[in-house]
């Protein structure tokens, strides 16, 4: 059992915390039964198993350990306070695991007929982008673009919030320039963009069927270079003193919509 908060491998461990140890290294850090168990059950690279046994103490955390060990995957026990360096939950479950970040290349993407993708512009909350991440995989979104500075999925935060739909969600990083020249071979995905100031209600648009939703960031919207590639412009209307919603929260209403749209166009073809 490691019990030093100077022990090579714990300090290597959690320098993955800081951006661009994850950035050269191209692992991260997650925590927690269910965020470990979605990985392994996506078959995500695992490396390193850590366990703190005083704290794992479910007999589903015990089934993920014996899995791993199965599997061949090097499992470290750690003591309390060599966990709690590591661990950004309130309340840490006792198990974590450092895994290979996976990302898709925008080149090699090419969208299948139906397919429901998520564009996020500059977005900078992780908790945000993990919450979108989460909403994606609900409503059977398969791919989400984060487009020129976002925020790092693969942020402590963001994978906490996305409660395991970080391995669900296949995620590529690009720019204006590249997603525009992307876009240009691959007219049959029609993007939908949104704007406080756009004519279209959300609620009464028509989603295309294989459909980009792209959404800019929380301070400065959507802008202009990716409003002008975008076949329709929709708004969420509002009716209080609030002028704005939660990036989130808006991106799941829209996605709901267009989720329930597809779900009655299924339900009416199949009652023909």
């Amino acid at each position: 059992m490691i019990t030093s908060l100077s022990n090579p491998t714990i300090v290597a461990i959690r320098k993955l915390l800081k951006p661009k140890d994850r950035r050269t290294s191209g692992l991260f850090l997650a925590e927690g039964l269910r965020v470990v168990g979605q990985a392994l059950d996506s078959g995500a690279e695992i490396r390193q198993l850590i366990i703190c046994p005083d704290l794992l103490v479910s007999e589903y955390g015990q089934q993920l350990v014996d899995r791993a060990r199965k599997l061949g995957i090097d499992c470290l026990e750690v003591n309390g306070p060599v966990f709690a360096s590591l661990a950004r939950k309130d309340t840490p479950q006792g198990i974590a695991a450092v895994i290979a970040q996976r990302w898709q290349t925008l080149e090699n993407l090419a969208p299948q007929e139906g397919e429901l993708w998520v564009g996020l512009q500059a977005i900078q909350n992780p908790g945000n982008l993990g919450t979108i991440l989460r909403t994606c995989d609900a409503v059977g979104a398969t791919h989400m673009l984060l487009l020129d500075d976002c925020t790092d999925p693969y942020d402590p935060a963001a994978v906490k919030a996305s409660m395991g739909s970080i391995f669900t969600v296949r995620l590529t990083k690009t720019h204006a320039e590249a997603f525009r020249a992307w876009h240009a071979q691959h007219a049959e995905m029609k993007i939908v963009g949104t704007s406080d100031h756009a004519d279209e209600d959300y609620a009464q648009t028509v989603y295309p069927q294989t459909c980009l939703l792209l959404m800019g960031s929380e301070r400065q919207g959507l802008s202009d270079e990716y409003i002008q590639l975008c076949e329709k412009m929709v708004r969420i209307p509002m009716e209080g003193a609030c002028d704005s919603l939660n990036l989130a929260v808006a991106t799941g209403i829209i996605l709901y919509q267009i989720y329930n749209q597809r779900r009655n166009i299924f339900q009416s073809a199949g009652q023909q």
